[in-house]
């Protein structure tokens, strides 16, 4: 990836990540997440001295390049501390400790640094597919989701309504899922410090691989969104203060038509679009993450179930309201993620039947839904009460085949109760 991007003038994952070690990070709040992952297998007391450390180099760099008058406006003003700290709790690990010690901090600092490394990966991805995809496939995703009653227009409209409040409090949800991923990923690996082990399956694995994955689909299907394929960027979002407020697309858009204008049904085919838009709608990746975010959180309190619940709806409100999706994208998300999920449990507990039946049937679906919006648009925006119907089918039997495969897996893996001794007869 980091070849790919210089071959493209950008830089790569691997040159963004350590120039965060002094220059400002765009990513200050995931660095922190990244060291409290790192943290889970430190004691209480190690804990409290990283987390000093990180704020203490922090407040340090600060003070640097305030005196010196540095250019702080294009990343956050603290995070540096943090990847300091998970460097430094590398060299500890190497230096002061040995064997099965050093082998858990050395994991705790792999697994921070790959949260990093993966957001990393994925910014060069969006910016490898605005530059070598000319044509997106928008007029293609726009007319099938005339099956699903256009969505994303009608949530544009909603939001639009609520004002600044709803825009604000959706556009944090949207912002800030990877903290929301992170607080249920310490739930799962809570017990590391004590087990010093990690479990076999949690949530990080899960966002890692639909990280890797869904760029990967970005490149066969490019698709910007109906906020820069037909919508110009009204008043509205710069009122609201939101990022983008105007999208540096707008000469591009096709026409001025989200969200107040639902799109006629006509003859698709590709379009040409800018080099900076990221062709990053087909599958949606934050529903996909929302999404596995709350299957990971069924197994916590009542607090962290609904605290999941909240987010998968509020991501995908946020997705459609803001129009940086159809709603097809969201139904291929969900698609995307539960296959993915199934793949990594049948990894984990040895690969059977249904395990590979799963996994294949939800490939299989994954790869429909995407030629059908390809191949038969026209057909679904003319056959809505069809369609619409088939598509949300076809995604609810995926889930349903997850939850049927996955909870007879749990019932296998349950140690099967004692009898209980019964009394002899005299």
């Amino acid at each position: 990836m980091e070849i790919t991007a210089r071959r493209y003038g950008l830089p790569g994952p691997l040159t963004s990540q350590v120039r965060e070690l002094i220059f400002p990070p765009k990513s200050g709040f995931a660095l922190y997440a990244a060291l409290a992952l790192t943290m889970v297998v430190l004691t209480r007391r190690q804990r409290f001295i990283a987390a000093g450390a990180a704020i203490t180099v922090d407040v340090a760099f600060f003070l640097v390049r305030w005196a010196v008058g540095a250019n702080t406006t294009e990343g956050h003003p603290f995070g540096n501390g943090a990847l300091w700290v998970i460097l430094g709790c590398a060299v500890f690990a190497v230096v002061r400790r040995t064997g099965q010690e050093r082998v858990l901090i050395l994991k705790g600092v792999g697994l921070g640094l790959l949260l990093v490394a993966g957001r990393k990966t994925g910014d060069t991805w969006l910016l490898i597919t605005s530059k070598t995809r000319p044509m997106v496939l928008d007029p293609y995703v726009a007319t099938a989701d005339h099956a699903l009653g256009n969505p994303s227009w009608l949530a544009g409209r909603i939001l639009t309504a609520t004002g600044p409040i709803g825009a604000h409090a959706l556009n944090y949800v949207y912002a800030q899922l990877a903290v929301a991923a992170v607080v249920v990923a310490l739930y799962q690996l809570r017990g590391v410090t004590v087990e010093r082990r990690f479990p076999s399956h949690h949530l990080v694995r899960t966002f890692l691989v639909i990280g890797l994955l869904g760029p990967a689909i970005y490149m066969i299907y490019p698709v910007v969104g109906p906020l820069y394929a037909y919508g110009a960027g009204n008043e509205y979002w710069a009122s609201a203060d939101l990022w983008p407020p105007t999208p540096p697309t707008v000469q591009w858009a096709l026409a001025d038509l989200w969200p107040n204008t639902p799109l006629p049904i006509g003859d698709p085919h590709p379009i040409p679009f800018d080099e900076i838009t990221p062709r990053n709608c087909m599958p949606s990746l934050h529903t996909a993450w929302a999404t596995a975010i709350f299957i990971h959180s069924r197994k916590g309190p009542r607090i962290l179930r609904w605290a999941g619940t909240f987010w998968l709806i509020a991501t995908l409100g946020a997705t459609l309201g803001f129009g940086y999706h159809y709603g097809a994208d969201l139904v291929a998300g969900v698609v995307f993620t539960v296959t993915i999920e199934a793949a990594l449990r049948a990894l984990d507990r040895g690969w059977d039947r249904s395990g590979t039946y799963l996994v294949a049937y939800g490939a299989t679906v994954f790869a429909a839904l995407l030629l059908s919006y390809r191949y038969l648009p026209v057909e679904m925006a003319g056959h809505p009460w069809v369609f619409g119907p088939l598509l949300i089918l076809a995604m609810a039997s995926v889930i349903y085949g997850y939850v049927r495969t996955t909870t007879s897996w749990e019932l296998k893996a349950a140690p099967a109760r004692r009898p209980e001794p019964q009394p002899e007869l005299v």
